[in-house]
């Protein structure tokens, strides 16, 4: 497994928050790895939280189940955003986040440039490859996440 690998619930998760989850990985290493559920919209826009209430509606997804307190976010845009992890494909994690509102808002970026998510999904080492071998999660060839 690497970074940038999609994952598939399977029918042993129903039932749990990862029921029909797709999850794109952005960190994969000997500490474990940490990724975000892509197909799960928040019910909020950005714009409804009381830091960007004056900013552009722009939709959130519920990342995953740890640290549901902080945003986080993908982009595909370098030049619009400094400071990004490559993850893969041209994909970023994180970044400059005020200068990512600020393109936002101006509709320099859009939801196809990035995706900001409310909490993520992390794995201590080895766990998510034994839940791949006992059958949770699919891994899913290709993809594009944004």
């Amino acid at each position: 497994m690497k970074p940038g690998t999609f994952l598939k619930s399977t029918a042993l998760l129903d039932g749990t928050f990862f029921e029909r989850s797709v999850i794109f990985i952005v960190e994969y290493n000997d500490k474990g790895a940490m990724g975000f559920v892509i197909n799960n919209p928040f019910p909020r826009k950005l714009n409804e939280l009381e830091e960007f209430k004056h900013i552009i509606p722009f939709p959130l997804y519920l990342g995953g189940p740890v640290d549901q307190e902080h945003l986080y976010f993908v982009h595909r845009r370098p030049d619009l955003i400094e400071g990004g992890t490559p993850v893969d494909a041209g994909i970023l994690l994180g970044g400059d986040f005020k200068a990512a509102v600020k393109h936002i808002d101006e509709h320099t970026l859009t939801g196809n440039d990035i995706r900001i998510f409310i909490g993520y999904c992390g794995w201590d080492d080895g766990e998510l490859d034994a839940e791949i071998a006992e059958g949770s999660w699919e891994v899913l060839e290709g993809g594009m996440l944004l």
